[in-house]
């Protein structure tokens, strides 16, 4: 079996120190798990931080004072070696909710003194016993929606606090087979090879049909929304995505691991794409756009059963002209 264990131990110490650390001590308790040099990917308006101090005053410390007894609800925990890079890095992911009691503005969303859940995926590398570099995509949107100040026009899909696996035992902290992770690492493979045929002739629920179950969930980011079954998925949301955009460039990944039945990717950006056409009730624009994604995925069989994605809408939407924090919050970032 493949062992990552010392890599998956390094980022439950590190979590179970930064979850408990308040204020001035949120700094120190990265720097005993995060390289000096550390690089920190998050979505806008904070993009690339660096070291362990930059990354506890700039998100850390705001986020902790308005979300108060921060619990991380964990769905997904898993490690694997870096297809990207030949299998030499290695990565830990969790994804989950961050919860607490919304009690403070943060990015100039209300507080509503309520329970308050913010999505979450990230990606931790793991060298010489050292965090070194990590992406952490978070849905804003979803939050500014339990806050009552939804950014985007009705959406398309569902807007859900969203449940981690059907089977609920993607906390992989034990070894698992390596020919399931290579199972599930083909069957992604195969998945983002078909989109890169927007053009090809397919129709498109029978391409969908090639690598995903029929009962597929896709659970989206705010302003698209989670959808239901190949037939819904297309209807609610690829079809129209694909009719909105041209030029869409070749998938690039930072990282592309699986380990069991689950796997997933990163990219800074993934892609690029020029929306031509309306989208999420948006008139196109005609520029090139950055999409930052993370996609997390269950594979049962040899097919796809579960996606959950991370699309950092509000990075490309500033690119696009619109400053969606500021047009909603009044305050510009």
């Amino acid at each position: 079996m493949a062992n990552f264990r010392a890599q998956k131990d390094i980022v439950q110490a590190y979590y179970a120190a930064l979850d408990m650390a308040e204020g001035d001590s949120i700094a120190p308790a990265l720097a005993k798990f995060v390289s000096p040099d550390y690089q920190w990917r998050g979505y806008h308006p904070f993009g690339e931080l660096h070291g362990p101090a930059e990354v506890a005053d700039r998100f850390w410390s705001p986020l902790k004072t308005a979300l108060t007894r921060m619990q991380r609800r964990q769905d997904v925990f898993m490690a694997g070696s870096n297809a990207v890079d030949g299998h030499a890095s290695i990565w830990v992911v969790s994804m989950g909710h961050l919860m607490g009691l919304f009690d403070a503005p943060w990015l100039g969303i209300r507080p509503t003194g309520k329970i308050a859940m913010l999505r979450y995926c990230e990606f931790n590398r793991i060298e010489d016993g050292w965090i070194t570099e990590a992406a952490m995509y978070f849905d804003i949107p979803h939050l500014m929606v339990q806050a009552g100040q939804n950014p985007f026009p009705p959406q398309t899909g569902a807007h859900l606090v969203q449940p981690g696996p059907l089977p609920h035992d993607a906390l992989l902290f034990d070894a698992q087979p390596p020919e399931e992770g290579a199972k599930t690492l083909a069957a992604i493979d195969a998945m983002i090879a078909d989109l890169g045929q927007w053009q090809s002739g397919v129709p498109l629920e029978e391409e969908l049909a090639r690598t995903w179950h029929d009962d597929m969930v896709w659970w989206g980011p705010t302003g698209i929304g989670a959808t239901y079954t190949i037939e819904r998925y297309a209807k609610q949301h690829a079809d129209a995505f694909r009719a909105a955009f041209a030029d869409r460039s070749k998938t690039r990944h930072v990282c592309r691991m699986a380990e069991g039945h689950y796997g997933g990717f990163f990219g800074w950006p993934n892609f690029t794409a020029r929306p031509t056409g309306g989208f999420m009730g948006m008139p196109a624009t005609g520029q090139p756009g950055e999409f930052r994604v993370i996609d997390i995925y269950r594979r049962e069989g040899d097919k796809l059963a579960e996606n959950w994605i991370f699309v950092d809408l509000l990075h490309f939407w500033k690119m696009q002209g619109v400053d969606i924090l500021e047009r909603t919050t009044g305050i510009g970032a």
